[in-house]
């Protein structure tokens, strides 16, 4: 078949053969490939835009299976911390109470959390933010696991050592109850004997005959022995251990010494008035970690209930002045 194509000549009224020229081929070629192309595109724009490939649909199933994942994770992290908290705080107030220890300050808790950036490796991740936000998180959570594992450790060590611990908290009271004339003045604001102003009374007087037997407490170290005419005049001060030391003023005579080991009820002096007295009795005081507290609430391991009781109506209703 002839595929020639004709164009009619108007000068010469006939027609005549259109000549092929390669270079009009060529251009017309040369358009059909580009539009060919820009057509492509156009179509790779559009169903790339709208419409997700294959392995496009497996990424974004797989990235929304992730956050599941990291947001339960997440979850899973705080219900631990919620946990770990209510321990630290049975720790703090329960535990550490009954073995007479102080809480653990929060700094000690927080320790090494914060402070420079060394998670600045994981910033390369496409999602750093979540890798590093995890991260924190979980160090965190073992810091603070890691010292509540050591805190309990020193628990356990305590109730190992607690027949010890109980034979050393000051918990009798230093002079019988059958020596016993009145208890002269208890803890807080007393009348001075002498200035005759109101001072605070760090501790319990017990009024007894001259020559009346002082008993230790608790177990202890004599920590300290001194003989004077003012002030608390005779007067010993025991080291408990576990933050507790006790006082003992006045005395006629001093039986230990210094560095001397001590045991609950062993006859440490005599009651006598020396020092700022006005007549004989006992000055006592309790110290729990350095501060003077109410030696009433440590009477509790030779009274009964009711004897307790009793000593409490008594020194509620005792004298306003120190003796």
């Amino acid at each position: 078949m002839n595929n020639n194509k004709f164009f009619f000549n108007k000068e010469t009224l006939k027609y005549s053969v259109i000549e092929k020229s390669y270079k009009k081929i060529f251009y017309k070629w040369t358009l059909y490939f580009f539009a060919s192309i820009l057509i492509a595109f156009v179509y790779y724009i559009v169903f790339s835009t709208f419409f997700d490939t294959p392995k496009e649909l497996e990424l974004k199933r797989e990235k929304n299976e992730l956050a599941s994942y990291y947001s339960v994770l997440l979850g899973r992290i705080e219900n631990s911390e919620l946990v770990l908290k209510d321990i630290q705080q049975r720790d703090d107030n329960i535990y550490r109470t009954i073995f007479a220890k102080e809480p653990i300050p929060v700094d000690v808790r927080l320790f090494g959390i914060g402070g420079t950036n060394m998670y600045t490796e994981l910033e390369r991740f496409s999602n750093s933010d979540i890798v590093i936000k995890t991260t924190k998180a979980l160090d965190m959570l073992s810091k603070k696991l890691y010292v509540q594992s050591k805190s309990f450790d020193e628990i356990v060590k305590l109730a190992k050592s607690k027949e010890d611990m109980l034979r050393s908290i000051p918990a009798i009271q230093p002079v019988s109850n059958k020596d016993l004339k009145r208890m002269a003045s208890p803890f807080g604001i007393r009348i001075h004997p002498f200035y005759k102003v109101a001072k605070m009374h760090y501790g319990m007087d017990f009024t007894a005959p001259t020559g009346t037997e002082i008993y230790a407490t608790g177990d202890a170290t004599v920590l300290d022995v001194q003989k004077s005419e003012r002030g608390y005049g005779n007067h010993i001060t025991l080291n408990h251990g576990l933050g507790y030391e006790t006082l003992y003023a006045h005395c006629a005579k001093i039986l230990v010494r210094k560095g001397q080991k001590i045991k609950r009820g062993q006859v440490i002096a005599l009651v006598g008035s020396t020092g700022m007295s006005l007549a004989p009795h006992l000055h006592y005081e309790v110290h729990v970690n350095g501060k003077p507290v109410d030696p009433i609430n440590f009477y509790f391991n030779d009274l009964s209930p009711q004897q307790y009781d009793d000593m409490i109506q008594l020194a509620s209703t005792s004298g306003q002045t120190f003796d």
